[in-house]
């Protein structure tokens, strides 16, 4: 009794394999943002369905000698935030494949 999977080298499997990663997925990231005069702080989350919930933070601090513009601190804690979510991103991978391989694994963006 077969696999389901075509045989090795046959057309069948290069059709099956395009088929087979066909699928759209959607992930969604949320970004938090917690302000006061001088700081902002960033949550960003991240659903994986393999990996649970995922989180990256940032923050930005004002220079008290610029003047006060909240979208520029926004802007910096949340790149901040989704950097760090990007790299526990990547570790995460990189845990997966050592876990199936038996081998470190060193992924690089």
């Amino acid at each position: 009794m077969g696999s389901g999977i075509p045989r090795e080298g046959s057309a069948m499997l290069r059709c099956w394999r395009r088929t087979a990663m066909a699928a759209t997925k959607h992930w969604t990231v949320d970004v938090y943002l917690d302000e006061d005069i001088d700081h902002t702080h960033a949550e960003a989350r991240l659903r994986v369905p393999a990996a649970g919930e995922l989180h990256g933070k940032g923050a930005a601090r004002r220079n008290p000698q610029d003047r006060s513009v909240p979208e520029i601190g926004d802007e910096l804690a949340a790149a901040r935030a989704l950097f760090d979510l990007a790299r526990r991103l990547l570790r995460t991978a990189e845990d997966e494949v050592e876990r199936m391989t038996g081998h470190p694994a060193h992924l690089h963006t």
